[in-house]
């Protein structure tokens, strides 16, 4: 299957995604688009939009929170459905500043003469507002992590209260700092954690994850919500 084919197959199960939930829940009031994001883990979030005269989140929007909120941080293609047969929407001006300044990589499917198409957010938003630039966020290591980071054998590490986003971000060693970026980001309960996902991060297996970590995080506890944060240096 091709890439396009792949992007295809995605947009047209994410559109019966949305368009399930539009009929079974909307009420023609209220509740009258649904929305459904893929994330960058194969999932699919949806959500419905909650009018009100003073204004009330879009259905993108909140499927976007819901998103989150099950541990995704880098969505990759959205889609929003209207009611009574309505279909594909595309996004109104303010979910498309959303999409452009959070996810400026996301694939948004519009309206096409052919049902639909997946077009990226900047051709939807060309000319959109850029604030003042931001510094970088910084990742930061013992120093005793630098070499394997540089020679590529880590690229994965798990953060406890310690908020990090996908994006780019300055990565710290003490006095030495790497450019690099923070490629996707996955919350966990550290007694949910399996032996791969502990052996990416160089510990033996699992069970060596809780007393490793506190040693970084005293107060961690087998109960206690983690990061486990995917990252790689620029070239």
């Amino acid at each position: 299957m091709t890439q396009l084919e792949d992007v295809a197959t995605a947009s047209a199960a994410l559109v019966e995604a949305a368009r399930a939930v539009v009929r079974a829940h909307g009420d023609e009031n209220v509740h009258t688009v649904a929305a459904a994001v893929l994330d960058e883990h194969g999932r699919t979030h949806v959500g419905l939009n909650l009018y009100h005269f003073p204004g009330g989140p879009c259905a993108e929007l909140v499927a976007l929170a819901v998103a989150r909120a099950a541990g995704a941080r880098a969505p990759r293609l959205i889609v929003a459905v209207g009611d009574a047969g309505r279909g594909v929407l595309a996004p109104c001006g303010r979910d498309r500043q959303v999409l452009a300044d959070y996810f400026p990589d996301i694939g948004v499917v519009i309206p096409a003469a052919d049902g639909h198409q997946v077009t990226p957010i900047a051709d939807l938003l060309p000319h959109s507002y850029r604030g003042p630039a931001r510094q970088p966020q910084q990742l930061r290591f013992r120093a005793a992590h630098l070499p394997a980071v540089r020679a590529g054998g880590k690229r994965v590490t798990m953060r406890f209260d310690d908020p990090v986003h996908v994006g780019p971000a300055l990565l710290v060693f003490g006095e030495v700092s790497l450019p690099g970026r923070i490629t996707s980001t996955v919350a966990r309960r550290v007694d949910s954690i399996t032996d791969d996902e502990a052996r990416e991060d160089g510990f033996a297996d699992a069970a060596g994850v809780l007393p490793g970590l506190r040693d970084y995080y005293p107060q961690l506890r087998a109960d206690s919500d983690i990061v486990i944060v995917h990252f790689e240096l620029d070239d």
